[in-house]
Order: C-alpha cells, then sequence, then structure tokens
C-alpha cells in the first residue's frame, strides 16, 4: 500500500534552524515512570519510535542540576559527566531511523521541593514550593549570584547534551513546571530588579539563557523553547495575549516554539473533557508573529486533523506525546497507507499514571509500551508460535480480545466466544457513558484487526459451559470472562457486606449501564475511587435522580488524581448539583435511609433517599474457571494442554491491566517455563566505590 496525497504534507522536510527534520512528526517530551532509575527500558521505548518514523524525538525532562530535583517523581538527570553516556544511548536510540534527537533541560524552581539532595530551593521569588503533594517546603528568592549560577549550569548542561549526542535542546517553561515560565508570569515573579516588572524584564532570563546556549552548541543544535499557551491562574498568570506580546518581542529568538497548554492538567486533559485538537483556539496566530517553525499538541490521533492544522497556517509540526505512546508506529502506517492499522490514543491518561505513582507507565491501548526493553515486546511484531496450534479464547473484553489478536498475529487457529451480541465486553458498555466514548477505540481496533486474520473466527452469543470447552478440544484455553460490581459494599472500608434491611433497591454501575437505573434521590457510594463514581453520578443526574456522593476519601475520585482530572471532575459534578461528601462511609442501609459514618471520629448522620448505589469494587466472574480447574483430571483426555484465567476474572483493574493480560498470554504461550527467574530485566546500580 502508498500513502494517500492528501498526507504528503505531513512528510515535508522541515528546517530547525542548522537542522532538517525529515517529516512533520514531533514527539513532544513526555514521562514514563522509567527516567534515571530505568535508562535501557527509556532508550529502547524511544528506539522503537524512531523505527515507527517519527522525524523529532524528544526525551522526558532532564534536571539540569542538583539544586532543582522533584523527588519522588523519576524523571532524567543530568547532573554531571556520569550522566552523559546514560544520555548518549538514548540520543544513539532515537539517531537510528533518522529521527533527531531532542533532550528537555528542565530547572523546576519553586516546583522542586529537592527532597533527594536537601538543597534549598530557588525561584524567582520566596514562596512556598508548588507541588503536587503541597510539600512544607518554601522557596527563597533568587539573588543576582543565584541567577549567574543558574545561568553557568545552563551552559555545563547545554555542553552535556552535546556531548550525548542531542540535535535539539529544549528549555523547558510550560506547565508551570520550568523556572522560564516562574520568571514570565507576574504569579510566580515579584520581583523590582530588572528580573522583573515589566515583560522586557521578566523574558530577560529566558533571552539570556537562549543566547548563551547557542553560543555553547553552536550551528551544530537548535535550540527549542517550551512555553505555556495560558497559565489559566487569573489576572496575575501569564495568559494568552501576554504570551503572544512575549513570542512578539523575542520572536526568533529560538529556533523552534513548543507552545502548549498553562497546566500539564489542562495540556494533557482526558478524553472525557477535551477533544483532539482543543488547544488550537490558544495557538491559532503564534505562527504570524515569529518566523521560526511552530510545534503545538492536541491528542492529534487524526491524520486529517494533521493537515488541517498545517495548511491552515495554525501548526509546522505535529506535537504528539500520548498519541506516540498509544502507537509508535503512527507516521509509518500513514506513510504506508495504513490509516486503519493506527492504535489510536482514547485519551485516559493511564499512561501520565506511571509518572504521577513513580512506577513503570502502562498504555490502555499499546501494551508493550514501556516492556520493549524489559520483556522484549516489539508494539508491531510477535514471535511465531510455538509447538501448539489452536487456542480457544472465551470472552471478548479487553483481555479476549488482545489475546486474540495477539495469538492471531503468532499464527495460532483462534476461536473467540463471546456470550453476548457485543464485542467489547465491559468497553461496550462503559462507552456509551458519559464522555468515554473514545474508549471504545480499545475495542474498534482489536476487531478490525482481528476481522483481517484468516486464522482467527469470532463466535457471539455462545456462552459456553464447562462440558462445552472440553468437548471442543482445544489444546490451549483462556478464560477472559470479566468481572461483575458488587451490591453489598465490601471494597476498602467494608471487609464483609454492610448491613441492609433491603429497604431500599440497591443498583451497582452493572445495573445502571443494562438500563435499570433508579429515579428520585439516590445516594451514591464511591469507595471505588477511580472514574466510574463520578461517571455514574453524571448518569444518573443525566437521567432525572438527585445524587448524593458519598466517598470515605478525601477527594471524590480520589485516584484521578494520577490522571489528572480529578479537580476537573470534582467541578463537573458540582456543576451538575451533585452532593458531594468527603470523608464519611456508607455503614449500613435502613428504614428509607442510608446510614454514614464519619471516617476519623464515628460520628453518624442519616440521609433520606429513595435507591442506594455501589460502586465499590468488582469481583472475577470465575465460576467457569473454577469448574474447569475442579475437572483439570479430565483435560488431557480431551486434548486440552492448559486453561489460564486472565484479565478482569482473575483481578479486576482498569483496562490496561487487562489489555496486557491479554497480551502477556498471548506472548508467553508456548515458550519455555523459567522458573523463578524474573519475567523481565532490569537494571541494577553499580556501586561506584
Amino acid at each position: 500500500m502508498s500513502r494517500d496525497p492528501r498526507y504528503d504534507i505531513l512528510f515535508e522536510p522541515v528546517k530547525i534552524g542548522p537542522l532538517t527534520a525529515k517529516n512533520r512528526f514531533y514527539q513532544v517530551p513526555h514521562c514514563n515512570g522509567g527516567g534515571y532509575r530505568d535508562p535501557s527500558a527509556v532508550a529502547e521505548m524511544r528506539r522503537v519510535k524512531s523505527e515507527g518514523g517519527w522525524g523529532v524525538i524528544f526525551t522526558e525532562q532532564a534536571e539540569l542540576h542538583h539544586t532543582s530535583e522533584i523527588t519522588p517523581f523519576i524523571e532524567l538527570r543530568l547532573w554531571d559527566d556520569d550522566d552523559i553516556p546514560m544520555l548518549a544511548k538514548m540520543s544513539d536510540s532515537m539517531h537510528e531511523y533518522g529521527a533527531l534527537a531532542g533532550i528537555e533541560l528542565a530547572y523546576s524552581g519553586v516546583n522542586g521541593p529537592n527532597l533527594y539532595s536537601k538543597e534549598v530551593p530557588r525561584a524567582p521569588t520566596a514562596m512556598p514550593i508548588r507541588t503536587f503533594t503541597n510539600d512544607p517546603v518554601s522557596a527563597r528568592a533568587m539573588t543576582k549570584r543565584d541567577i549567574r549560577d543558574l545561568r553557568r549550569w545552563h551552559r555545563n548542561a547545554f555542553k552535556r547534551a552535546k556531548t550525548s549526542g542531542y540535535d535539539l535542546v529544549c528549555l523547558y517553561g510550560a506547565h508551570g513546571f520550568g523556572i522560564i515560565q516562574h520568571f514570565l508570569s507576574t504569579a510566580t515573579n515579584h520581583r523590582t530588579d530588572e528580573y522583573g516588572g515589566s515583560l522586557e524584564n521578566r523574558s530577560r532570563l529566558m533571552r539570556e539563557l537562549v543566547e548563551e546556549g547557542k553560543e555553547v552548541i553552536g550551528d551544530s543544535c537548535a535550540i527549542a523553547l517550551r512555553i505555556s499557551l495560558d497559565e489559566i491562574v487569573g489576572d496575575l498568570g501569564f495568559g494568552n495575549n501576554e504570551v503572544r506580546d512575549m513570542v512578539a518581542m523575542h520572536s526568533d529568538l529560538p529556533d523552534i516554539w513548543d507552545l502548549a497548554h498553562g497546566s500539564w492538567e489542562d495540556c494533557s486533559a482526558t478524553s472525557r473533557f477535551k477533544e483532539e485538537g482543543a488547544q488550537q483556539s490558544l495557538v491559532e496566530g503564534f505562527k504570524s508573529l515569529t518566523s521560526k517553525p511552530v510545534v503545538g499538541v492536541g491528542r492529534f490521533t487524526s491524520p486529517d486533523v494533521m493537515v488541517k492544522q498545517i495548511k491552515s497556517g495554525i501548526l509546522d509540526f505535529i506535537g504528539c506525546a500520548r498519541p506516540s505512546i498509544a502507537d509508535p508506529f503512527l507516521p509509518r502506517k500513514i506513510d504506508e497507507g495504513r490509516v486503519e492499522d493506527i492504535r489510536e490514543c482514547i485519551g485516559c491518561n493511564i499512561c501520565v499514571t506511571g509518572d504521577m505513582t513513580m512506577s513503570i507507565s502502562r498504555c490502555t491501548q499499546n501494551p508493550t509500551f514501556m516492556e520493549e526493553w524489559r520483556k522484549g515486546w516489539h508494539p508491531e511484531t510477535m514471535q511465531t508460535k510455538g509447538d501448539s496450534d489452536s487456542v480457544l479464547v472465551v470472552g471478548a473484553g479487553p483481555a479476549g480480545l488482545e489475546a486474540t489478536r495477539a495469538l492471531g498475529l503468532r499464527g495460532y487457529q483462534v476461536v473467540l466466544a463471546e456470550a453476548s451480541t457485543a464485542i467489547g465486553g465491559r468497553v461496550a458498555k462503559e462507552r456509551l457513558l458519559p464522555g468515554l466514548a473514545a474508549w471504545g477505540r480499545v475495542a474498534d481496533y482489536r476487531e478490525y484487526q482481528i476481522s483481517q486474520m484468516q486464522n482467527v473466527t469470532v463466535y457471539r452469543d455462545n456462552n459456553l459451559s464447562a462440558d462445552d470447552i472440553l468437548e471442543f478440544g482445544f489444546e490451549h484455553v483462556v478464560l477472559a470472562t470479566g468481572s461483575s460490581w458488587r451490591n453489598d459494599g465490601v471494597a476498602r472500608v467494608h471487609l464483609k457486606p454492610m448491613p441492609n434491611d433491603q429497604s431500599l433497591p440497591v443498583y451497582t454501575p452493572d445495573d445502571l449501564m443494562t438500563g435499570n437505573q433508579p429515579k428520585g434521590h439516590v445516594v451514591l457510594f464511591d469507595d471505588d475511587h477511580y472514574y466510574m463514581g463520578g461517571v455514574i453520578a453524571e448518569l444518573l443526574v443525566n437521567n432525572g435522580a438527585t445524587v448524593t456522593l458519598v466517598t470515605p476519601a478525601a477527594y471524590v475520585s480520589e485516584w484521578t488524581n494520577n490522571t489528572l482530572e480529578q479537580a476537573t471532575i470534582h467541578r463537573k459534578l458540582v456543576n451538575l448539583g451533585i452532593e458531594i461528601v468527603l470523608n464519611r462511609s456508607v455503614t449500613e442501609i435502613a428504614n428509607g435511609q442510608v446510614v454514614t459514618e464519619c471516617v476519623y471520629s464515628g460520628q453518624k448522620q442519616y440521609l433520606q433517599a429513595s435507591a442506594v448505589t455501589m460502586v465499590t469494587s468488582r469481583v472475577g466472574n470465575d465460576a467457569l474457571w473454577n469448574e474447569l480447574i475442579t475437572r483439570e483430571g479430565e483435560w488431557a483426555s480431551h486434548g486440552v494442554q492448559s486453561i489460564k484465567l486472565i484479565g478482569d476474572a482473575e483481578s479486576p483493574a482498569p483496562i490496561a491491566w487487562a489489555t496486557y493480560a491479554g497480551h502477556r498470554y498471548a506472548r508467553e504461550l508456548d515458550m519455555p517455563d523459567i522458573g523463578d527467574d524474573l519475567p523481565f530485566r532490569r537494571e541494577v546500580a553499580q556501586l561506584k566505590y
């Protein structure tokens, strides 16, 4: 297949200072949970993107000096020459298929608590550290000597970046995280000297850092400036109009302008709250202010939207972070005329949770993300099948679909049996909930890929019994039978069913997703703490109910702090008229009312209600598995070599866990038994002395 001519413009070479990018696909810096701890994993992840056709590939932020670091978050470090070999390995991996290699230098200033280095933080103005965890530390105001030191540290970092083989050096001044933004914004810069006050003064440090950087790296490297489009913090902040004035004032200062929304939460908003290209209104018109190229982001997954951004004169480069994670081969697939094979990002931000939880990142759509080196998983290729031939997959949810797709690629004869008519399992239901339509791509992508395989057969409306499965005689059987929401309140607060005198009807998300929805005043008890409680509350209101959401957590949908959407969820629910009750548990359903209790004091309160909705926990649908296990002695006589339970049926979790489970099953089938060895590679620090 060949490229659609409509997309030719995306593959035009574009100049960036002294360099030329081979196309307009620009992987902007993004975190991954690996950083300095897992450098080989990060390097291989970027190499795969180079293979996938990206013209520019960046690291995540690299802390350039030990006086500003964001422990416990795990990023890269460029503190001294000892960091060069690790970073050089990454740049080499980016270069392998002709991409330009970029590194993002970060000095976090008022965002750097320095919990590891124990240095006193420095910022334009003395103020408390602004971190996700509200660390009880304050930054001191930088002196003129501090600023001279900061400039020298940047020059040293530029030298090390060039020695490490990078083509582009990006100075991070966006999302509220970088020292450049801290000086530019009147919210964080209250200085009265030549570095404060007027816009010209507040941008002085930025100009000095770029000009001195150019002197250091010469004409062989390019410099990018990553700047917030709008801080969105009110009159004090660095607003979009002033950003435009700043760019016009320094129009040709960097070699490329990298423009991103003000806060990380806004820039990387989930699909639940923002559509593709949501930042267009903020970035329109910037190209007229500078002769240098402009890159912007917007969770771009559609090549038609990308082309429109270029032809409309909005952007020169298509900036992608999350879409490059969901499909590292996105550019190549467009180039090869395989647009239908793109694994589109669903905008769930599970990838972000790796950074927020200081763990290896995951991707719902791409289970190979960050496993390229650790497990040797490639996003586009599978090893050939083993000695056996046939596999029966029971359940066409995320785990079953991914197992089927990957097994099909390996060359097995696969039958996928689904009990219902719809393909997708939980995704088929959840995609119909408010704001979750994009999540349907998990099923759509896999259903299409499976439909193209001659060695895969799908049977719908097939609710198989243990007898059926044994009589079929498949060599391997994998059960991906999903999970169901509990209605008895058991989760984290209640370890056994809560008292219920049956005076009120109790509903679960499963009930609501099948159309069985209560009216009147509904008390929703959320002890799950991810997205479902808030989404179900919204669904109830949309269907005419009055809702009081009770949670034992200090935040509504608490775990979504890790997906950067908790504040947006709270705001949405309040605007819908939903009453939010924090730090209280539902302890009993009695006499037409719900009893709640303060999680700290035990003080009771009573809520009148006409119904209760439990969003507490799920239990795996493992009855079929349990029956087959009791009949293990019959397997061999039916030609069955193995039966395995995977996904939500084994352990209910977010969708990314299910697609990972399906993929892992397919990868490991017929592979040698590794015994007690680790199932992944890891890097162990070498003792220096």
